[in-house]
This record gives C-alpha cells, structure tokens and sequence, in this order.
C-alpha cells in the first residue's frame, strides 16, 4: 500500500514538473513563434502584391521590405495595404491588398486578395491559413490553383460584384476560377468567402 502511495506520488510530482517545464518553454518562445507567423503572413501580402526583393531573406529583412513599400490604411471596416514602390515616386498605389477569412470545410481560412488600381482586376490571391484535407481542399494554398486568379475580375462581365469557382474544367467567365476535383464542399466554402468579400468591396469603393 505505501509503495503504490510512494509511486502516485512521483507520478504527480513529476507530471507537475513536466507541465511547468512545458509552460516555461512554451512562455519563452512565444515571440519567435508570433514572429516567425508575422513573417509567414507579411511574406504572403508581399507575394500577391508582386512586391519584389524578399525572396530569400530572413525575417527580419522580410519585414523591412514590407515597411518600405507597404503602406496601411484604414477604409471603412476594411483594412487596405497599398503597394508603393519604394524606388518610385508614385503617390497613387500601383496595387492593392485586402484581407479575408471565413469558415472552411475543417477550419478556418486566411488570407490575402491583390488587386491592380482599377480595385476590380486581380493580381494575386494566398490562402495562407487554412487546415483542409491535404492533397484535396489543402490544395487551396498550392501555386496551380492561386494563380489561376491573375487576371480575373471580382465583378462579372455585366459589372455585377461577384466571385465564382465553379467544376473543374467549367471556368469561363472573367469572375470565376476552375475547382479543386474532389473538393467541391471546400471549393463551395472558398466561392462563399471570395463571392462576400467581392460585394464588400465595391460596396465601399
């Protein structure tokens, strides 16, 4: 009886050693790990803005190249980062970049939509924050699928605000984008977050 006393006892004690430890170190890198996430994040508006001179550098350089070309504004409820070459002398933004999230089929998703000056053309899109099913929804975030949002408008050819992604293989119009096969509850959720956003902003533009 004493001894399965004696061995609850080291158990507690040492699973309470563990979870102060874990608590310490968890407490200690917190801000590498928000930095490392700011530097993800900032990497991303950087890429869909075709901002150049960030690939490659660390983190710290990544986030000195965002503060001289990136200026933000506040318009309305919606957050705007304009794109202001810092070797130019553009007063007016050659590009700008939103915001967005919503709910995804497992999770939530984030991320970032350009657009040119005219605010209706994209220039790039990143789902950077998102836990779909890999190999499926997960593809979201792969290089094939954004860049097939260049050039597309985020209103219809009749001047309509509107997003769409429609089957594989179905995207014809200037404000929609091919699915993911095998994804169509993810594809339908991402049409949702996009087609929202689309109406927003020519709302407030």
């Amino acid at each position: 009886m004493k001894d399965n006393t004696r061995t609850l006892a080291f158990a507690g004690i040492l699973g309470l050693i563990c979870a102060l430890v874990l608590a310490g170190v968890s407490q200690f890198t917190a801000p590498y790990r928000q930095a490392n996430e700011r530097a993800e994040e900032v990497r991303n508006y950087l890429s869909a803005l075709g901002v150049p001179g960030w690939e490659g550098v660390s983190s710290q350089e990544l986030l000195d190249v965002f503060e001289r070309n990136v200026r933000v504004e506040q318009e309305g409820e919606q957050t705007v980062y304009q794109y202001l070459p810092v070797s130019g002398s553009q007063v007016q933004p050659v590009a700008i970049a939103v915001p967005f999230s919503g709910t995804g089929l497992w999770g939530p998703i984030r991320g970032v939509l350009a657009l040119e000056p005219d605010f209706t053309t994209i220039r790039g899109i990143r789902f950077f924050d998102q836990q779909e099913t890999p190999g499926l929804g997960g593809e979201i975030g792969a290089e094939w699928f954004q860049n097939q949002f260049v050039g597309k408008r985020i209103v219809s050819a009749e001047g309509d605000p509107g997003f769409r992604i429609t089957k594989p293989g179905g995207s014809e119009d200037a404000n929609s984008v091919d699915g993911i096969t095998g994804a169509t509850m993810t594809s339908d959720r991402v049409e949702v977050i996009l087609d929202n956003l689309a109406k927003e902003l020519l709302k407030e533009k």
